[in-house]
């Protein structure tokens, strides 16, 4: 559900006047996040440790993005982009955890 949260935010690439090939790098190029994530979310399904790094990774570089032009009312984009990120990331590695105990 996080990965489509994150590729609706592509949507806005659909705007008057543009073309086909336009609109499909746009598509693409916002939609890159959400193609990585997928990529870690398909070896995390095998590997729970590379979901808690990746989706934790994702959510400490989206707040490094940030940093680099911070203004006050960015904090609910972090905790709306990072929290559930960090969530996901944390669910992964307690899924590892609990694995690694019972074997």
């Amino acid at each position: 559900m996080f990965i489509c949260f994150l590729a609706l935010f592509s949507l806005d690439v659909f705007q008057p006047g543009l073309g086909f090939w336009q609109i499909a790098l746009g598509l693409f190029i916002h939609n890159i996040p959400a193609l990585v994530l997928s990529v870690v979310l398909l070896i995390s399904w095998k590997y729970e440790i590379v979901g808690g790094i990746g989706f934790i990774f994702a959510g400490v570089f989206y707040i490094v993005m940030l940093l680099g032009h911070f203004e006050w009312y960015m904090l609910s984009w972090i905790l709306t982009i990072s929290g559930p990120a960090f969530l996901v990331g944390v669910l992964f590695f307690a899924s590892w955890f609990q694995k690694k105990n019972n074997v």
